[in-house]
């Protein structure tokens, strides 16, 4: 019982600094306005460029000027192929079970409450394994460029085409 109350207060931290440092990082100029809604009260839409069995929110930043934070929900199944983004990526996953697969690493179970950072240009895919729903952070513009087997990029288009077959691991470094 003790360490289900470590958990939750350490997760609660977590989300607290993941939060703060997004609100932070957007800039003493703009004064943040205080924020507090429920899950159910979010609305979620398509994300462009993005599988379409994803949806997301804005919480905080504009991700197209500089960091930014989303909450992301998945359906059973979704996978964000292969990519990388410019600025740092960091995500925690709030409910579900996805499966993170990154550059030159062996593939990782999240559950609820883990968490992932993948540095600037760290190519990385995301699979949820059970409905999945995340808190995403950029520590910058947000854009994502999406690569092949060999590393190279491709169009959105291309790279969100379904597949058929397993996913092959990435080993070799994205161009910047």
């Amino acid at each position: 019982m003790q360490s289900h109350k470590f958990a939750c207060c350490s997760a609660a931290a977590l989300l607290v600094g993941f939060v703060g440092t997004a609100l932070a990082a957007e800039g003493a100029a703009a004064m943040p306005m205080a924020v507090a809604k429920n899950l159910n009260e979010q609305k979620f839409e398509p994300f462009p460029g993005t599988p379409a069995c994803l949806t997301g929110t804005g919480l905080a930043g504009e991700p197209a000027k500089g960091p930014a934070l989303f909450e992301v929900k998945f359906t059973t199944g979704c996978t964000v192929p292969w990519h990388w983004h410019t600025p740092d990526e960091h995500v925690m996953l709030v409910s579900g079970i996805g499966r993170m697969e990154m550059k030159d690493s062996k593939p990782v179970t999240l559950r609820a409450g883990a968490y992932a950072m993948m540095p600037g240009h760290h190519a990385h895919q995301f699979t949820c394994v059970s409905a999945c729903v995340m808190f995403l952070r950029s520590d910058g513009v947000f854009d994502t460029h999406y690569i092949n087997a060999d590393g190279k990029e491709i169009p959105p288009e291309e790279a969100l085409e379904p597949q058929s077959g397993p996913s092959v691991p990435i080993n070799s470094s994205p161009a910047p």
